[in-house]
């Protein structure tokens, strides 16, 4: 027998005797040793891990969700001029419609509420309807004054502006008193005509 093969031995037989040692140990307290080999329990990491990924999926998904379904509910803003040149592209969807408030357009009905005006921008013009009651201060029809107006709204089938809000550009205090010096009367002190009942 060579040298290795009698460690080899040696060791089996150490082996076999710190077996039988913790066998008679656990004989005495009453406990088996299991013999061959042995599968441990599977780790309630590995749930915690699937649970995990799955939370992260449906979070990805629903993020997904919410920017592609945001994409259809987008406001696309857009002047007169655009709005005319395209509108079929622009049929169906809400808009914020930029344009110049037409002087003497603007008129208002008290039954039902409504105030009907014209935008314009580099010399096209549309009809908008605003089937409300109160307007911003800011939105009137001011001899001498430039009214920026910015209508939240869709494109009807007769190719006007049905709008849902109306935002007007308020003029700084500095043009304001140069209006004031010249004898003309600010915004909000301005009245409107009644605009004519339509014939249907």
């Amino acid at each position: 027998m060579s040298y290795a093969s009698a460690e080899m031995t040696d060791l089996d037989q150490e082996l076999k005797d710190a077996l039988a040692e913790a066998e008679a140990q656990q004989s005495v307290s009453g406990t088996s040793v299991p013999s061959g080999p042995q599968h441990a329990p599977k780790a309630p990491s590995e749930k915690k891990s699937f649970g995990l990924l799955f939370a992260l999926l449906l979070m990805g998904g629903s993020i997904l969700f919410i920017v592609f379904s945001s994409q259809d509910q987008a406001i696309y803003s857009t002047t007169v001029d655009e709005l005319l040149a395209d509108s079929s592209r622009f049929q169906g969807r809400t808009l914020k419609l930029e344009g110049e408030l037409v002087k003497g357009t603007l008129k208002r009905r008290a039954e039902p509420c409504e105030y009907r005006f014209r935008l314009t921008k580099n010399q096209q013009q549309i009809d908008v309807r605003y089937p409300a009651c109160i307007v911003p201060d800011t939105f009137r029809d001011v001899p001498g004054m430039d009214v920026q107006v910015t209508a939240e709204g869709e494109l009807d089938a007769d190719g006007h502006f049905e709008a849902t809000h109306i935002m007007a550009k308020c003029p700084s205090k500095y043009e304001m008193k140069q209006k004031a010096a010249g004898g003309e009367s600010a915004p909000h002190e301005m009245m409107i005509a009644p605009v004519e009942e339509a014939s249907e």
